[in-house]
Formats: structure tokens, sequence, C-alpha cells
């Protein structure tokens, strides 16, 4: 069995886990690929009993390696995606840090997740992306992204209009900080910290989501995924941000964006045991008297 590695920068105290990871993976005679901007990170710090390969962004995954493993938390599962595209790879998120909606492998569970990666005891759940059509071809071949696609103002002093076709139609001009459309994954994140609605992975939705918006009846849309979006800019100011996921560009209000679902998903490895409604029970603390 072949995996890629990736990973970002991470604490100190994170090296012990990884340090684990690498000698399990090892010790099962499982051969490693390493991101070149990760492995550069880690080189000095870890040890290797053996030869390993390095890859990037520019490496053609595609029939080299079995498994993609992200090492990391949400974030780096989120930058993980553009090294796969879609080559279907499957996908092991291993967190490091604190919450980890997608990175659903704790840190001290790592022997248990490779003994079943091995033995081909687990699920592959595929989740859908949303992806962004512009003349102006914003994020070039990584137009694509997990959770969410935003809209928001560049500075702080003043709102921002943005205007919201579905199929064609006008759905709201939203006066605020912005919007957000996200997938049911990206429904977890951003959407939720704005009062967004939590949508299970295989819903086939989009939400869109008003981000500080001054006209409090407005409320968060849940639209199918089969939609085509239009969203348009104005304000004040002369410039806005666009960001897909962790990626972000600079645009202005000549820029129309065209929002679907990506014809391709990404495929993320889940233990046998594992489902969303007790992960987000569990993330969430839902149920626990939490007072002190």
């Amino acid at each position: 069995m072949k995996v890629a590695l990736f990973g970002k920068a991470f604490t100190d105290d994170r090296f012990n886990y990884l340090q684990l990871l690498i000698n399990k993976l090892q010790s099962e005679g499982v051969s490693m690929i390493i991101a070149d901007e990760f492995y550069k990170f880690i080189e000095s710090r870890v040890v290797f009993n053996s030869p390993v390969s390095i890859f990037n962004k520019q490496t053609g995954l595609a029939g080299k390696i079995d498994y993609f493993i992200s090492v990391g938390g949400d974030g780096t599962m989120l930058d993980a995606i553009t090294y796969i595209g879609d080559t279907g790879i499957p996908v092991l998120g291993i967190n490091l840090g604190r919450l980890g909606f997608l990175s659903g492998i704790n840190k001290e569970d790592i022997d248990e997740a490779i003994d079943a990666l091995i033995q081909g005891s687990f699920r592959i759940d595929k989740r859908s992306l949303i992806m962004l059509e512009t003349k102006e071809g914003l994020f070039g071949s990584y137009n694509y992204g997990l959770n969410e696609l935003t809209v928001n103002k560049k500075d702080t002093g003043t709102m921002i209009l943005v205007y919201v076709y579905v199929n064609n139609t006008l759905l709201n001009a939203y006066w605020g900080d912005g919007i957000i459309i996200a997938t049911p994954t990206g429904s977890t994140a951003y959407s939720l910290s704005c009062n967004g609605p939590i949508l299970a992975p295989d819903s086939e939705n989009f939400v869109i989501t008003p981000i500080a918006t001054h006209n409090l009846t407005v409320r968060p849309v849940v639209i199918p995924d089969k939609s085509e979006i239009k969203v348009k800019v104005e304000g004040r100011m002369s410039q806005f941000l666009v960001g897909l996921d962790s990626r972000y560009e600079t645009i202005d209000a000549t820029t129309e964006m065209i929002v679907r679902k990506e014809k391709f998903h990404i495929n993320l490895v889940q233990r046998l045991n594992d489902n969303f409604f007790t992960t987000i029970r569990q993330k969430l603390m839902w149920g626990r008297d939490i007072r002190i």
C-alpha cells in the first residue's frame, strides 16, 4: 500500500503524534510520499526508517497512491482537496487540533485508524463540492471548494450590497458584510457561526447565509444544489473579497460570479462506527450539562 502525507505547520507538542503515525505506517510496510513543503517543515524533527519520496501540486497522484492522509485540522483538509481534485483518491483526515469536523480521526486513535485502513475496514463518505465560474478565471484550475464560497467586504468601514439570483430569479439583495454559499459539509463551518442551519452531508443542498445582515428579517435559505446561483456585488468601496474555503481573491463590481455544484466529489475515509450525527453531538457538546 502507498499513501501520500500532507500537512501544514503545527506546534511542537504535535510532533510526537506525527512520529507515531510515521512509525505505524513504516512498521506495516506502507510506503509514503510527502508533500514538499510539509517535508521541509518536518524533516529535521521526525525520524524515517526508510526512504520517502516528495510530491507537489504538479505531481499527478492518480494511479500512484492508494490513500491521501491529511495531518492537521479541518483547514489542512480544505487545502488537501486541491491536491486530490477529480482523481477520486480517498482522503483520511487525522486531527491534531481541537474541533475537527472533517479530520475525523483523533490523534489518540492513529494506530486504530491505520489498522482499519490496511484491513479495508472503513466506509467512503462522498462529499459534494461547490465551484465558481467567472470570466476572469478566478482561482484558476482550483475553482472549487469543499466548504463554501464567500463574498465579503474588504474594508471594515461600510456595508456592501450583494445581489443573489437563483436560476435567474432574484432571491434577495443582501445589505451587510457579505454572504456565504455553503455545501452540506460547509454548513458546520463559517455558515454555522452566522446562524446557518446544519445540513446532513448527503442532503444535496446549498445554504445561502448572510453575514452580519443589516435587515434583521433576512434568514439563511436552503436551495437544491442543482440550482445555478448568480452573484453580483455593489458598494462604496471599489474592491471586495471572494473566497473558496481558505483561498481568497480580490474582485470589483464588474465581476459576475456563477456558482454551481462541481461535477466531481471528494471521497472521505470514515471509520465504520463513526456517523455524522454522533460527530456533531460530540463536537458541539449537545446534551451535555457544561454549567460550572
